[in-house]
């Protein structure tokens, strides 16, 4: 370690000098980042209290972070991640400090884009009162494995002082993003902040989606009389479901030309905010190489790959809370019985500090209440009972040791241990594939247990149904299984998984179906119960199942890196697959149909448009926006607009057939036209006019449509069908993992930066919009032959 730090001094006199101690760009790489590159350093350990590491940016402003502990990694990997992001973790940290209200009033809205919409009050109370209740340092001072690694809490501690160093090198004042530059809101940053992000992110699926309802629960008043419970809305569901998405394929030694191991990765996340995910390479010689992608203001890398092993994610449909019914003791609305004993709620005060007009300040005061199982909801406290939420992931901080153990995995047997090791991820499947040929998918998310038969027994019958468990008896309590790493949850056993030498699949569809050659059964319900298929993973099977017929028109059977990359470009629209054609049938057998409204409405110009277009949603397409505004519900469109429903015998080929007959899909076609005529727009425009992001024209389509490479947005005020992205597909990652090490090809849809002035704003959004990949530069080699290559070194 002597011999190293003498190596760092020299380096950063003789070839950096003093612009390696400000953290300055170099032109090239360092001899330092090669000798280090080269050299294994595993057995020379952690290293002292200084940190060093190297940053080493490709093409795009891609980081290659270089260090030779885990803390140098953390402290190269903030520092990098706050050149491009300062304001958004900024931001951030307002949030999870409960300071909202003081810096932009209580009243507007958190622009928080994971959870659900909430009043910077209510955010602030509920965060407020998290940090006042000392959960996550109580969780950090768990032994591992329940609690962080040592190797976590380095590379946590080096990401914050990177972060700070960055900010303290650059000042407020001169913070080139305007969006928070000389603003008093941004502050240096401490270890509990980035522990607090990484605990909510776990709670996504859970107590944070009933965040408000959390922060503005309050007992009835004295002598209020009720007729009897309201099961609350749960807005858990439409976060995960219906927001946070996903594709994944894990293709096996049977579905590749070269029989090696291939992997798709298509996270669908929103392009703004703190859910934004980073493109990065991680290294510490001989001991971790990773590359990939991480939600903001995490230091590990969620989905990505190493030299034998790749992976990613997609947002799992288990249920990782409960919902308890309380039976409230008469008279004590704050007190509930169990075993026919009275329990007090806990309570704890909470003041968050509020900004009103003219900038004076205030305090605001609540009270929070909790039970045995958790925190007590708003919605549905009468004087006769109360909901309480307990979260699968609320004792959960082990998703960071996880994480970092698949960073060093080389094979599925080594990934597989790291998971059943920590059990820590929180809401999402994986999917894997590794450089032997054989892919593998788990729900191996921290789960409740609850079985079947403990489900039908203390389900609560209420008016609206669901699923709520008694709260009045301890024999409705969560179960445990052996090889569960705590009490309360599924241990890995119970998990549903599969190994094929084929593909294994995922669009947030039911594990069940992960390969439909292969159904899977017999794991508990909680895991998920739907059998009905959406169109888009309708559309991600198919798309499988025709390159390995080779009947996709992009040669012979079996995957190659290229026609990885083309399916997952290809644009397809699934509602238009099935139904284009009977549309196009129809207006011609019909050319005036009737609108909602009762007009007639003369659609033989919308026809031949329809007609022309070959169904995809490419930059260019016209027809893509007329089929969007008429027929992008379809995925939820009802049972009789199909003439064939839906069958659980045939999962992924009903329901097919559009029931042209009927007079709402007739209405469809009519109602779109009559709205491109009202809007004076051209029934055939390009859909590249009407889709953009930093006013880059853009491909894809919408969930509704059933389309795999997915987008959202915004409809501007007064611009028809013009369409903000501001959701979708978001890391596009293609790997071949071959005997000679991985190929990659990658594409972060909104690029590295959210700061608009920064070149890297939307360099790689122009790519996505020409369907262009950036080639990964993943060994020492491939990153010093950029000719674009810019190298920072940092010590402190």
């Amino acid at each position: 370690m002597r011999n190293l730090r003498k190596l760092a001094s020299t380096a950063a006199v003789t070839v950096l000098a003093a612009a390696a101690m400000a953290g300055a760009a170099a032109p090239r790489t360092s001899a330092l980042a090669a000798r280090l590159a080269t050299g294994s350093l595993a057995a020379r350990g952690a290293g002292g209290g200084r940190y060093f590491a190297v940053i080493r940016r490709t093409e795009y402003g891609i980081p290659h972070v270089l260090a030779y502990s885990y803390g140098g990694l953390g402290y190269g990997y903030g520092y990098a991640f706050a050149q491009d992001n300062l304001c958004v973790l900024a931001d951030r940290v307002v949030t999870l400090r409960g300071e909202r209200s003081r810096y932009f009033g209580a009243t507007a809205f958190s622009d928080d884009t994971l959870g659900p919409l909430t009043t910077n009050l209510d955010s602030d109370i509920y965060y407020r009162g998290m940090r006042d209740s000392g959960i996550v340092q109580r969780l950090l001072s768990r032994p591992v494995p329940l609690g962080p690694t040592a190797q976590a809490r380095q590379l946590v501690a080096g990401y914050v002082a990177g972060y700070n160093r960055y900010l303290r090198d650059t000042g407020v004042a001169r913070l080139p993003d305007p969006a928070c530059r000389g603003q008093a809101w941004v502050t240096p940053i401490t270890a509990l902040d980035v522990w607090s992000g990484i605990y909510d992110l776990g709670t996504l699926a859970g107590s944070m989606a009933y965040r408000t309802y959390i922060a503005t629960a309050s007992p009835p008043a004295a002598g209020a009389v009720t007729s009897g419970p309201a099961v609350p809305a749960t807005p858990a569901a439409p976060v995960i479901a219906g927001g946070i998405g996903s594709n994944g394929w894990a293709l096996g030694r049977d579905a590749t030309r070269q029989h090696d191991g291939m992997l798709l990765a298509n996270p669908h996340l929103p392009w703004t905010g703190d859910a934004r995910l980073y493109q990065v390479q991680l290294t510490i010689p001989g001991v971790l190489n990773v590359s990939g992608a991480s939600i903001y203001g995490t230091p590990v890398i969620e989905i990505g790959h190493t030299e034998h092993l790749a992976w990613t994610a997609t947002a799992s449909h288990a249920l990782h809370y409960t919902l308890y019914l309380l039976t409230l003791v008469p008279g004590h609305p704050t007190s509930y019985l169990v075993d026919g004993r009275a329990e007090p709620m806990t309570r704890r005060t909470v003041t968050v500090t509020v900004r009103g007009p003219g900038g004076k300040l205030s305090t605001v005061t609540r009270t929070l209440y909790s039970s045995r199982f958790g925190p007590v909801l708003a919605t549905g406290w009468t004087a006769k009972t109360a909901f309480a939420i307990r979260d699968a992931n609320a004792d959960n901080l082990r998703s960071v040791n996880e994480w970092l153990a698949m960073g060093r995995s080389q094979d599925l047997a080594q990934l597989r241990a790291a998971q059943d090791t920590y059990q820590g991820l929180p809401w999402m499947y994986t999917l894997a594939t590794d450089a032997s040929g054989t892919a593998y998918f788990t729900d191996s998310s921290v789960t409740p247990h609850v079985t079947y038969a403990e489900a039908k027994r203390c389900r609560v019958d209420t008016s609206q149904g669901g699923g709520i468990l008694n709260g009045s008896t301890t024999a409705c309590g969560w179960g445990s299984d052996p090889d569960a790493i705590e009490p309360g949850i599924f241990g890995p056993g119970r998990d549903p998984k599969l190994t094929r030498p084929d593909y294994v699949a995922n669009s947030n569809n039911s594990p069940r179906l992960a390969n439909p050659q292969a159904p899977l059964t017999g794991y508990p319900p909680v895991f998920d119960t739907r059998a009905q298929l959406e169109l888009r993973p309708r559309l991600s099977l198919n798309t499988i199942a025709q390159r390995l017929a080779g009947t996709d028109g992009l040669g012979p059977p079996g995957f190659t890196l290229p026609t990885l990359q083309q399916t997952m470009l290809s644009q397809r629209n699934y509602s238009a697959d099935l139904a284009r054609s009977a549309v196009v049938a129809m207006c011609r057998a019909h050319p005036v149909l009737t609108a909602t409204d009762g007009k007639k409405v003369d659609v033989r110009a919308a026809c031949a448009v329809l007609a022309a277009w070959n169904g995809r949603a490419a930059r260019d397409s016209r027809g893509e926006v007329l089929w969007r505004q008429a027929y992008g519900g379809l995925n939820y469109a009802p049972a009789t607009w199909w003439r064939v429903p839906f069958s659980p015998a045939h999962p992924v080929t009903t329901p097919r057939g559009l029931n042209t007959g009927n007079a709402a899909v007739q209405h469809a076609l009519a109602d779109a036209v009559q709205f491109f005529q009202t809007h004076h727009i051209p029934l055939s425009i390009p859909l590249g006019r009407t889709q953009h992001y930093a006013s880059v024209p853009l491909p894809g389509c919408t969930e509704g449509e059933g389309c795999f490479n997915r987008v959202e947005g915004v409809v501007p005020r007064g611009n028809g069908v013009g369409v903000d992205v501001n959701m979708g597909s978001s890391f596009i990652m293609a790997t071949e993992l071959t005997s000679h090490g991985p190929r990659t090809r990658t594409i972060l849809t909104y690029s590295e930066s959210a700061n608009p002035d920064s070149p890297h704003y939307s360099d790689q959004t122009v790519l996505f919009s020409r369907s262009q990949w950036v080639t990964e530069r993943f060994t020492p080699a491939q990153i010093n032959d950029d000719p674009q290559l810019q190298t920072t070194t940092l010590r402190s």
